[in-house]
């Protein structure tokens, strides 16, 4: 009895259609998610000012995370990226999240008071000099934030005109790691 090796070929090569068609689908779905997880928590952002120094120099290069705030709010320390106006080509601006929506926040002698207790950062930094809006109370508003450059005394922040308070709907997302130079890959 012999076997007819013209079925047994077909078999084979449609299974081996088969098997290429879903390898190729799976190398497609990988490169998606990786497009995906790239846009929403790989966004690259180059640091331009001076203004979060020493935490953040200019041109050193962070990653942001997009999507980050979609899920939930900025907390006290988050450092942010944020445009001051609705314009999508505005410049992106960096700082750090002081006082959340609802808090009084001032600046006195040098210090920040959060509804009237002085607010203990995790890092030092200098005494402010240049108390500007906040020498007053200033209540945080809904879907607001009052930000400062960690450059305390060398940064134009919620204490200015220029900038206030920061809307919700401008942040643009939360860095959280410096990919450039090497010395300063890590955790931000």
């Amino acid at each position: 009895m012999g076997m007819n090796t013209r079925y047994v070929k077909e078999y084979f090569y449609k299974k081996k259609i088969r098997s290429m068609f879903v390898w190729i689908l799976e190398i497609i779905a990988a490169i998606l998610l990786a497009a995906a997880f790239s846009w929403f928590f790989c966004r690259s952002v180059v640091v331009q000012e001076g203004s979060m120094e020493p935490t953040l120099v200019p041109g050193e290069r962070v990653l942001m995370d997009s999507a980050w705030y979609r899920l939930s709010s900025p907390k006290r320390g988050d450092i942010i990226a944020f445009r001051t106006s609705e314009d999508k080509k505005a410049s992106i601006h960096i700082k750090r999240v002081i006082a959340l929506p609802g808090e009084t926040v001032q600046i006195k002698d040098g210090q920040i008071l959060i509804n009237g207790e002085v607010y203990n950062e995790k890092d030092e930094f200098p005494a402010i000099t240049n108390a500007g809006l906040a020498s007053e109370p200033i209540t945080v508003g809904k879907g607001q934030y009052f930000v400062l450059g960690d450059n305390r005394n060398n940064s134009e922040d919620s204490r200015h005109n220029g900038m206030g308070l920061v809307d919700s709907d401008r942040i643009v997302g939360k860095l959280w790691f410096t990919i450039s130079p090497w010395k300063k890959i890590g955790f931000v």
